[in-house]
This record gives structure tokens, C-alpha cells and sequence, in this order.
């Protein structure tokens, strides 16, 4: 059967295989600008992200372009989540390992191992555990003194505010004057380096504080002048080489980087380390 230049071949016996037509009309289509996946330079630990710029004296990197319209878009970036993303980008053997160098303050090796590669989890998180510790074991402590004397006890709620304040404000605002004072004397440092350093110089305090239960007054003066001494040092030595390069005064801004240190201790004794029944 036929219908124009159809054949219908549903009964005919057909034998072998029928061969391609051949394509004359392919027409090649090419895609330009397309990005590989996965792309071929792995970075970052955990999503890919683009590792922390090397943090010098910008925190985050520059617009390649110095028109006013790249300066303008790296002004906004800063107040996005993907800006802040490189700098939570450590794994757990990050944090444990830059945990034990702020542990030995006298290596001074803490700013070195930190330069390329900042971070802010670290930090966070060991102000926060500092709260909750701080609140947890003042209120223990005072509530053993209080049942041993027998006297009538109540919770401080303005324990926990008191410590977020003292701990959040303290890990910010510092840094904030010292990058602003290195800047003065032309010894920038990274504002997120000295985020960093500062933050992960208050672990030695969670130790102390849950060594604080012990009544005995004068351990507990041990404890915090222990724990503020060490802070203390770790963050001079580490500063110390960078902050030479400020000129004669150095010497003098170091000197109050290690009294303010101990400075914090000395509150956090006063204040979290002495029990008043």
C-alpha cells in the first residue's frame, strides 16, 4: 500500500538492519562563559567557599576594579552572609590545634599559623561556651555557699546578661581599638586576625572558672592570676613582632595589651571567682 512517497512496511518481511539516515543539516551549537563542575581547583574545607584573603591590613579582599562601582558593590558585600562565609569555613582539627597553641602563650606562633587563614567560628564559640560556663558555675558555687551556711538563696538572672556583655563586648570592642590605634601608627594588622587572636586567648578561662568551685579563696586568686597571666602573654608575644614595626612606641602598646589582659581577670576574680554569703 501506498499513499504518496509512504510505504507501509507492517507486513513485509524485513531482514538485516536498516542503516542511519545520514544528518545533513547538524548544525554544531557551542555555549560560551559555562563554569566546570565540580570545579578544578578544590577550596575551602567545607562548601567549596574561597578560603579567607590573606589577612594583612584589608579584611576582605578588594574589587579588582578601582571604579566607583566595584567600591560601592565591596561596601554592600560587607553586609552579607556570603562576606563572613570564608571565615567559618575550619573543621574541628582547626579549632582543637589553634586551641592548644593559645594554651603555650610563650611559642608566640599563634598570628604565623593564622595568617592566611583566620576564623571566626573559634572565637564565637568560646565566648559563648565562656557564658554559659560563667553563669553555670557562679550559680553553683553561690548556692553550695549559701546551703552551707544555711541561708536562704535566689538565682541571678543578671548573672548570664552581665557575662554576654562582658565577653561579647569585650572580644569586639577591644580589637576594634587596637586595629584602629596599629592603623594610626602605620602597623595595620587584620581586623579579623585580631578578632581571631583575641578570641581564642579567652579559652584559658574556661578551665579556670570551673576550677573555681574549690571555696578556698586564695586558689582562686591563683586560678585567675594564672589564667590572666597566660592570656596575657599569649596575646603580647603574639602581637609583639607585628607591633615593632609601630616604632618606639611599641613598647607601649604592647605594655597595655598585657594590663588590660590582666585587667579582665582581675573583674572576672571580683566578680565570678569571690562568693558573698
Amino acid at each position: 500500500m501506498m499513499s504518496g512517497n509512504y510505504t507501509a512496511i507492517d507486513n513485509e518481511k524485513v531482514s538485516g538492519s536498516v542503516p542511519a539516515a545520514p544528518d545533513q543539516g547538524h548544525v554544531a551549537v557551542k555555549f560560551a562563559d559555562l563554569q566546570t563542575f565540580p570545579p578544578s581547583e578544590a577550596q575551602g574545607k567545607i562548601s567549596g567557599a574561597s578560603r579567607p584573603p590573606r589577612d594583612a591590613d584589608d579584611t576582605f579582599s578588594k574589587p579588582v576594579s578601582g571604579s566607583e562601582e566595584a567600591q560601592q558593590s565591596s561596601w554592600f558585600r560587607t553586609f552579607t552572609i556570603a562576606a563572613y562565609k570564608p571565615y567559618f569555613d575550619v573543621d574541628t582539627a582547626d579549632v582543637l590545634e589553634r586551641i592548644k597553641y593559645s594554651l603555650f602563650p610563650f611559642r608566640g606562633t599563634f598570628t604565623e599559623k593564622t595568617a592566611n587563614s583566620p576564623d571566626l567560628y573559634g572565637p564565637f564559640w568560646i565566648c559563648t561556651t565562656l557564658i554559659f560556663v560563667a553563669a553555670s558555675i557562679g550559680t553553683f558555687v553561690t548556692y553550695v555557699a549559701h546551703k552551707l551556711k544555711k541561708e536562704q538563696w535566689n538565682y541571678d538572672i543578671n548573672l548570664v546578661t552581665w557575662a554576654a556583655g562582658l565577653f561579647y563586648g569585650y572580644v569586639i570592642i577591644v580589637p576594634l581599638c587596637l586595629y584602629v590605634i596599629l592603623k594610626y601608627f602605620s602597623a595595620p594588622a587584620g581586623l579579623v586576625q585580631l578578632f581571631c587572636l583575641y578570641g581564642y586567648s579567652l579559652f584559658v578561662f574556661i578551665p579556670a572558672l570551673c576550677m573555681s568551685v574549690v571555696p578556698l579563696d586564695i586558689f582562686r586568686w591563683v586560678i585567675a592570676g594564672v589564667a590572666g597571666f597566660m592570656s596575657a602573654t599569649f596575646l603580647a608575644l603574639n602581637l609583639r613582632a607585628h607591633i615593632m614595626s609601630a616604632g618606639e612606641r611599641w613598647f607601649f602598646i604592647v605594655a597595655g595589651i598585657f594590663v588590660l589582659q590582666l585587667a579582665l581577670a582581675v573583674v572576672l576574680k571580683f566578680y565570678l571567682f569571690t562568693v558573698s554569703v
